[in-house]
């Protein structure tokens, strides 16, 4: 059997009670579970402060100066608001030192008793046997029991805001000494609980060793009083002024929720020294400043998420009336946007983490002005800087450190650093997300409350946030902005990824050279040309990207061609690694057999990665502008080619349908190539989402080539699009991939180069009977390009 060391308990507190903050709030918790009627006090009556203390003790025990002297330099350093009866007190003590040692003792024991913090509730108190038997066992299950009750009831409120039983260790952060005073309204006396925390430092004490124990006390001032006063002594922190109203204007205000109404929010009161301490509330004049928002919510409904937001651009500093969007993410596009291709989650954690709700107000700093409800412009800044930050509560109470200053949970600033031009940075909003205990139960804090633990559940809410925040409400500022003001597109992120897919090839291709021997050879002597070949076109295309980076149109050609590589690299890198894995495979069997099918596997890899490198060249810059006359039929049969490798890897049936004379068109072959490319990657990944789930899926894509006018139909069987997103997946930068994926130019880039040749290329409204969504694309040419 375990025994356990008293100053485990010492050690339990430091760890579980990691700042001032965190101890009070979880004291002010114990109030409001105790279901207390009138909020809770703080009152802090602080007659000397302990860095003077330490200051006038080093300056007794020189003994340099008389001790009637140093009474009198104490009394002096009180402060000037000192509760009359702690003053009186302390005048008492110091009469009876007639030495430097007596007046040590007495100063000591003056500091410790006379400097106090008490935490008071008029809740339902605690009778004898309460303290006894929960108070003074740590951790205990009383209330983690009616929590879990409710939840398997159903119940729609929490009974408990806290349960894990460790509250009462704040008390220790705070001070040596903690003494209880409390009683139920059928109490006849107060119940009185005594602690001193330094009896626990001894090292060689067990736990069994201290005896602590409720006592009765004397019969209750008012008979009909019940409640809680938890009176702290021994103080561990220098308190001023000063620092106790700082942290009510900034931590204390935002324990709870600043934005539910003045009178519904749970009161907590501070006083010094008798004199209150104004906890300051948010004012709703600021939250109309704001020159952009989102609000929404998360739902649940018989057991299906959605994500539904209203997007506000109101004033985005140049001209535009205010442009309001809402919109709905069914679960389709939820499961691709937060748990991915083949997500490290499962999809039920969308159900499991629960509803929630969010808002979060924007504001460009540099365009705040004086409001006359606030003040000046300087008051405005600072309010809004004040209460900056998205925040987290959980039934009106803040979940740490969420929305803290040095917190930057939704990575905004990390994004905003890596980003030229339009950013949204943390200190720039005022929000905050409401969760809740019952509907919310997989969102735990961690026991030392530094967040919530690290679940399914917690992955969803916060890339759910990040999306709102980073992606839907940042997408519709820049729609905004490229509808009322010229926007360019900024593809560093692409490049960059490019640059790192090249290398990832390269290292696998070293490696290949070391492994291989003999007919080996051969092959990674042609990967090695197409990746040779690759290089080449990745550096000429990024020369000529940089080239044309100024002129609208061309910077479109510049962003296809760069997806395009990034596609290509992938490509590269998969079946050079591929390739690396099936020669490892050879080495270890060395059978001749086997030996011949990795390396054909490895010929093939080649021979696709080689076809795609050559599909390429009609896609270089100068290639897309030139315009010639080709069969459209072949175009796409050999487009489709370069995939057939790729096709019966993922096992996707392909249905093409060409008409028997070949269709002859005048157009610029690259952009058409473009456009089939982009409708090819999107299809695969998309029926993958749907694979990935559905065991028995089949991939399909059907591809049909028609005259008058000529037109290309290209559709699969994969997740489709939601009909309401029928024109917003044409806008640069709007995606409903995961988050590495994300990219949202790709349609964007192929419809502008099926305008190019006075063209269209569409989502087709109809809707497919099984999913409700759309899944077909027509790319349109006019007749006149027909030769």
């Amino acid at each position: 059997m375990f025994r356990i060391s008293a100053r485990t308990v010492l050690e339990l507190g430091s760890e579980l009670i990691s700042s001032d903050v965190i101890a009070f709030y979880e004291l002010i918790k114990n109030g409001f579970d105790a279901r207390t009627k009138t909020g809770v006090d703080i009152k802090f009556n602080i007659l000397l402060r302990k860095n003077d203390h330490i200051t006038l003790q080093t300056e007794i025990k020189k003994r340099e100066k008389p001790v009637e002297a140093l009474k009198k330099e104490i009394l002096e350093r009180t402060a000037a608001n000192a509760l009359a009866a702690s003053l009186q007190e302390l005048e008492a003590l110091l009469a009876s030192a007639t030495t430097h040692e007596e007046l040590t003792e007495v100063f000591d024991d003056a500091q410790a008793r006379l400097n106090f913090i008490t935490v008071s509730d008029s809740g339902s108190g605690m009778s004898l046997d309460d303290l006894r038997r929960n108070f003074l066992v740590i951790g205990t299950a009383s209330r983690k029991h009616a929590v879990e009750e409710a939840l398997a009831s159903g119940k729609s409120e929490t009974p408990y805001l806290g349960e894990k039983g460790i509250g009462r260790l704040s008390a220790m952060r705070l001070g040596e000494r903690l003494r209880v005073e409390t009683a139920r309204p059928d109490d006849t006396n107060v119940n009185l609980l005594d602690i001193d925390w330094s009896r626990f430092a001894d090292l060689d004490a067990m736990l069994d060793d201290i005896d602590i124990d409720a006592t009765i006390g004397d019969i209750k001032d008012n008979s009909a009083w019940s409640g809680t006063r938890m009176i702290i002594s021994g103080l561990s922190e220098d308190w001023t002024f000063r620092r106790v109203k700082e942290m009510a204007e900034y931590d204390f205000a935002r324990l709870t929720d600043p934005f539910l109404d003045q009178k519904t929010r749970p009161r907590i009161a501070i006083y010094w020294n008798g004199d209150r301490i104004s906890i300051p509330w948010m004012s709703r004049d600021l939250l109309d400043q704001a020159h952009a928002r989102v609000s929404g919510e998360y739902v649940v409904e018989e057991g299906v998420p959605s994500l539904r937001c209203t997007l506000e651009a109101l004033d985005l500093g140049f001209k535009h009336p205010p442009e309001i969007k809402k919109m709905t993410i069914p679960v389709e596009d939820l499961e691709a946007v937060i748990i991915g291709e083949h997500g490290q989650i499962h999809d039920q954690a969308l159900v499991s983490v629960g509803p929630f709700q969010f808002e979060a107000h924007w504001y460009n700093r540099r365009r705040l002005t004086a409001v006359e409800a606030i003040g000046d412009l300087r008051e405005v800044k600072e309010l809004q800087e004040k209460w900056s930050g998205i925040l987290l509560f959980r039934d009106r109470f803040r979940v740490f450190p969420y929305g803290d200053d040095d917190d930057d949970w939704l990575a905004l600033d990390r994004k905003a650093l890596r980003r030229s031009g339009y950013t949204l940075n943390k200190t720039q909003f005022v929000g905050r997300v409401a969760i809740s205990r019952t509907g919310n139960p997989a969102l735990v804090d961690q026991t030392n409350r530094e967040g919530l633990r690290v679940t399914p559940e917690q992955h969803v809410l916060l890339n759910v946030m990040q999306y709102v925040v980073q992606n839907l409400l940042g997408q519709h500022l820049k729609d905004v902005e490229r509808q009322y003001k010229s926007q360019k597109i900024d593809l560093s992120d692409a490049k960059t990824e490019v640059t790192r897919l090249e290398d990832r090839a390269k290292v696998a291709l070293r490696q290949l050279q070391k492994l291989t021997q003999g007919e080996g050879k051969e092959a990674v002597e042609d990967l090695q040309q197409t990746l040779f070949e690759f290089s080449d076109f990745a550096a000429r295309a990024r020369l000529r990207i940089a080239q044309v980076e100024e002129e609208s149109r061309q910077m479109v050609e510049m962003a296809g061609v760069g997806l395009m590589v990034e596609v290509v690299a992938h490509e590269l890198a998969r079946a050079s690694e591929n390739a690396l894995q099936a020669l490892d495979r050879l080495y270890r069997r060395p059978v001749p057999q086997e030996i011949r099918a990795h390396i054909e596997t490895l010929r093939a890899e080649m021979k696709s990665i080689s076809k795609r490198v050559r599909v390429l060249d009609p896609l270089s810059i100068s290639g897309r502008q030139r315009t010639e006359i080709f069969s459209l039929n072949d175009l796409v049969k050999d487009t489709l080619e370069a995939h057939e490798t790729q096709f019966l890897r993922q096992n996707i049936e392909l249905k093409l349908s060409l008409p028997e004379k070949p269709l002859r068109v005048r157009a610029v072959k690259g952009m058409v190539i473009q456009i089939l490319e982009n409708l090819i990657s999107n299809s695969v990944y998309w029926m993958s989402m749907r694979a990935e789930r559905e065991p028995s899926f089949k991939q399909r894509i059907s591809i049909s080539v028609h005259s008058g006018p000529p037109s290309i139909y290209f559709e699969d069987n994969g997740r489709g699009i939601a009909p309401e997103n029928r024109e917003e997946v044409f806008k640069p930068f709007f995606s409903l991939k995961e988050k590495s994926k994300r990219r949202g130019l790709g349609l964007f880039i192929a419809r502008e180069a099926a305008e190019y040749h006075n063209g269209k290329l569409i989502l087709d409204e109809e809707s497919n009977p099984e999913t409700g969504r759309l899944h077909r694309f027509i790319l349109e040419l006019p007749d006149s390009v027909i030769e």
